[in-house]
């Protein structure tokens, strides 16, 4: 039992309105995110592509995070916190309103051009919020606070995911099938694919325009309040603190351990929809398990932040870990409703890797490097970009040793998930030494 965060105060009442208000940024990026995994399926049967080009949908999302994680925190260290957020919040504002030149032209270029420009400003919210929520309060408590804040990025996600199964998903005339339970748009006319693709993608487009009017929105509200954590124009040396950095073997593995937990995260709730197709599901339907999974992963991140009181962290990280690598074999196989309940079942265990990840390896990184820090552990949410089309790829192949080739492909997310129990173990044990 970990007695030393029960003592330490969560959140101070002078951090209390600045903590609301950057908690709030989490469900901004968490409905960004959870509208965007279901494009994937949506492109591949409107452009009519293989499921590994289709997957260039988180590429470029999640590409983002990788371009301008290090110079966010640059930006962030050479003016402010506050100046991070809202630069980040007017990226976002941007890339979302991209999405009507691209519905526009009707290119699937530009729709992930557009979601590339989106996640700059995500990466720089990422990059300014979790370090912000681990210093409003005592060290003693800041992996809690995280997990605590980041619970309200499910919620984001839930909305993200209800806008897409109840508007965007039954809208999509290209995903209406006949009575065999087949596609019809793949045998219609040139002229008549044209006409439902003009719909489609105006379907598509309006919920990012909408959330980019909602950022604007929460960008005046940030612009107008104080926030009492500052670190302008601090004057450190770059290289003296990635020396630093990669001298912290817990920070090092830590990062790797955030790579292939990201990478995991997005695979497993990419492809629940193509999982429950491989099944005969719908589109609209098989979103409805998506959205199941990622209630299972919100009550999970609060019994996670409760379970933190009494317990380690570290681990708290190795069993969750543990539990994810059972589940995802399940999921590989077990054919059928079972393996598709046990993919729904992995949602609950990585409720608490991101965070809990984040604040293990920060937790010992001197207070001049936690900048540059935070924006390699964003800056590792390229997992995301990485693994999602190979997975495709291997999901493109049909069937694979006698199993459907969707199911082998969630041997990927249970060697990320390996990789994250084993970090919580070594750090447990490095903990012990120290």
């Amino acid at each position: 039992m970990d007695k030393s965060t029960k003592k330490a105060k969560l959140i101070e009442k002078k951090y209390l309105l600045p903590f609301i208000l950057i908690t709030s940024l989490f469900a901004l990026w968490g409905f960004a995110n959870d509208i965007t995994n279901p494009m994937v399926a949506a492109f591949q049967t409107l452009m009519e592509l293989p499921a590994a080009e289709a997957s260039l949908v988180q590429f470029a999302f999640y590409g983002g995070y990788a371009t301008m994680a290090v110079p966010a925190a640059l930006f962030i260290r050479k003016y402010s916190y506050k100046s991070g957020v809202l630069l980040g919040l007017l990226l976002y504002a941007i890339g979302a309103f991209m999405f009507i030149p691209a519905a526009e032209y009707q290119k699937f270029s530009y729709f992930c051009i557009s979601l590339y420009v989106l996640t700059f400003g995500l990466a720089f919210l990422e990059t300014t919020a979790n370090p912000m929520i681990m210093s409003f309060g005592s060290k003693e408590t800041a992996t809690r606070r995280l997990n605590l804040a980041q619970a309200f990025n499910p919620m984001g996600s839930l909305s993200g995911m209800a806008v897409a199964s109840l508007i965007v998903l039954p809208s999509l005339i290209s995903d209406k099938r006949d009575t065999a339970g087949e596609i019809i748009y793949h045998g219609l006319s040139a002229v008549e694919k044209a006409e439902i693709r003009l719909h489609d993608l105006a379907v598509i487009r309006d919920p990012y325009v909408a959330i980019g009017l909602l950022v604007l929105v929460v960008f005046v509200v940030i612009a107008c309040t104080k926030i009492p954590v500052e670190n302008k124009n601090e004057q450190i040396n770059v290289a003296d603190s990635l020396r630093r950095l990669w001298k912290n073997k817990i920070y090092c593995g830590g990062v790797m351990a955030q790579v292939c937990y990201v990478a995991a995260q997005i695979m497993v709730w990419t492809f629940i929809i193509q999982y429950a197709d491989n099944l005969g599901i719908n589109k609209a339907t098989a979103q409805n398990y998506n959205i199941l999974a990622m209630s299972m992963f919100l009550c999970s991140r609060f019994i996670c932040t409760l379970l933190m009181r009494y317990f380690n962290s570290r681990t708290l990280l190795l069993w969750f870990g543990i539990g994810a690598v059972v589940a995802s074999a399940g999921t590989i196989f077990i054919v059928g409703m079972p393996g598709l309940y046990c993919l729904i079942a992995i949602s609950f265990f990585m409720s608490l890797m991101f965070p809990t990840i984040y604040g293990i390896a920060l937790e010992n990184v001197e207070r001049e490097d936690t900048t540059l820090g935070a924006a390699f552990l964003v800056m590792a949410i390229v997992g995301g970009a990485l693994m999602p089309p190979l997975q495709g790829h291997i999901i493109d192949q049909g069937v694979i040793a006698g199993l459907p080739a969707v199911n082998v492909s969630f041997i990927l997310p249970l060697i990320c998930f390996f990789v994250v129990a084993l970090y919580g173990f070594v750090s447990k044990q490095r903990s012990k030494v120290a």
